[in-house]
């Protein structure tokens, strides 16, 4: 039987990465340090495994983009890897594949990201170090595959457009945001004007060392990662740090847009500006939120809105915090003739649960959920490497794991209720509702 080495490597390194030791849970111990390029370094050694995981985060997201470009962050974080030093992405692709590495890309408002995952022996590390870099420092932004690239994204956004939950998606965040750059978001046209020469300088602007935070975890030593992060960095770009995003704006007056749409639910978004990394209040508003919809089947909203009355499949509320304050957002889905008495009993929901506050019970419960879950949130090293990759960025303490559960502990009744009525102001929400009842 013809065993293909190259697949058996990646599917074990994801086997591998499935597994952790229950040894590393009990503390994470990480190391901290600036290369000589400025770049900060954040380290776990875990010798469990044969690999390492790599993360390197750049202040390059969404929010950098210009209004009449909007798209150019997304484009260029995927550009990076179609193409470096001459090589393609085919040859990328197919050189990675030969050692079983795993390379990918992620963006979201803040920043843009560059993860890898190789085996730890000599050959195999070299060998996906060596491209891992060249992606990085030396992208070649191909002309062809820029042109094709437009042509898919400006087709999905096209297609996009016309989905109840695009819509609503993108009608909240301009909603909640107005000029901020969270608000910001591709359209055909600002993609359509996007040439190589602002990719050139977007990663120029954007992609220097002063922006960039290295996570690493796995089979190395302080000194092996070290080399590692010097080496990743020596080649940026010379660029100045990132300025700080503007303050965002809290909504004065409530804003409700309802839009037609054909499809038989109606799409229903409803929210506020929430927290920011590291605020005072993440863990009251965290623990509070599990309690009002992040706690799935035992939340509030789902009791009231799902269980009791049947009005929706499911509904949920979430903070999602950035680098300022990013949306506290409740969304639903529900029949059209359903949709005016679901918002309204979510409405009646959060309004109850801002006033009154959370019970002993509800609170000892949904401690219990979340700190018996924390576990299986660092049952392997690529969910630790996406933890050092935030807390690096967001300059989070070096204990924030091992705090977490400590954090979530602490929090009281009180606590939460003071948060949520001093930062969820009902009367002046966002609310955005796609498909409304003739």
């Amino acid at each position: 039987m013809h065993v293909n080495k190259h697949l058996f490597q990646s599917v074990a390194l994801l086997a591998l990465g499935l597994l952790f030791s229950l040894q590393a849970l009990a503390a994470v111990k990480i190391e901290q340090w600036q290369t000589s390029s400025g770049a900060e370094v954040y380290f776990v050694e875990n010798r469990d495994l044969p690999i390492i995981d790599i993360s390197v985060s750049f202040a390059a997201g969404s929010a950098r983009d210009e209004a009449a470009k909007a798209g150019l962050a997304e484009i260029t974080n995927h550009m990076m890897t179609a193409g470096a030093t001459g090589m393609s992405e085919e040859e990328i692709s197919r050189r990675m594949a030969d050692i079983g590495a795993i390379l990918g890309n992620d963006l979201d408002l803040d920043r843009a990201a560059f993860k890898l995952r190789t085996l730890s022996s000599a050959a195999e590390r070299e060998q996906a170090l060596d491209i891992y870099g060249k992606i990085m420092q030396q992208p070649d932004f191909p002309e062809a595959v820029l042109q094709r690239e437009k042509t898919r994204i400006i087709a999905g956004l096209k297609e996009s457009a016309t989905k109840p939950e695009t819509i609503s998606s993108k009608t909240f965040m301009k909603a909640l945001y107005g000029n901020h750059p969270y608000a910001l978001d591709a359209e055909p046209e600002t993609v359509a004007a996007i040439a190589r020469a602002d990719l050139l300088r977007f990663y120029q602007t954007y992609y220097g060392a002063n922006n960039a935070v290295i996570a690493l975890i796995g089979d190395m030593s302080r000194e092996e990662a070290s080399a590692i992060a010097e080496r990743l960095t020596a080649g940026l770009p010379k660029s100045a740090r990132a300025s700080a995003l503007p303050a965002v704006s809290l909504p004065l007056a409530a804003n409700e847009q309802r839009i037609e749409h054909p499809a038989s639910q109606s799409h229903i978004v409803l929210g506020y500006p929430g927290v920011s990394r590291g605020d005072a209040d993440y863990f009251p508003l965290y623990v509070g939120n599990y309690i009002l919809g992040g706690g799935g089947f035992v939340s509030r909203l789902t009791e009231e809105v799902r269980e009791k009355r049947g009005l929706v499949y499911s509904v949920y509320s979430y903070f999602m915090p950035m680098s300022v304050p990013g949306p506290f957002q409740i969304g639903l889905q529900t029949k059209k003739e359903q949709g005016e008495e679901a918002l309204k009993l979510v409405r009646e929901t959060l309004a109850k649960f801002i006033e009154g506050g959370v019970s002993e019970a509800e609170l000892k419960a949904a401690k219990q959920n979340i700190i018996g879950g924390f576990p299986l949130r660092l049952d392997s090293n690529s969910k630790i490497l996406d933890y050092l990759a935030v807390i690096g960025f967001y300059k989070l303490p070096l204990t924030y794991i091992d705090d977490f559960n400590k954090e979530v502990d602490k929090v009281t009744a009180a606590q939460i209720k003071d948060a949520f009525n001093r930062r969820i102001k009902q009367d002046n929400m966002v609310t955005v509702i796609v498909g409304t009842a003739q």
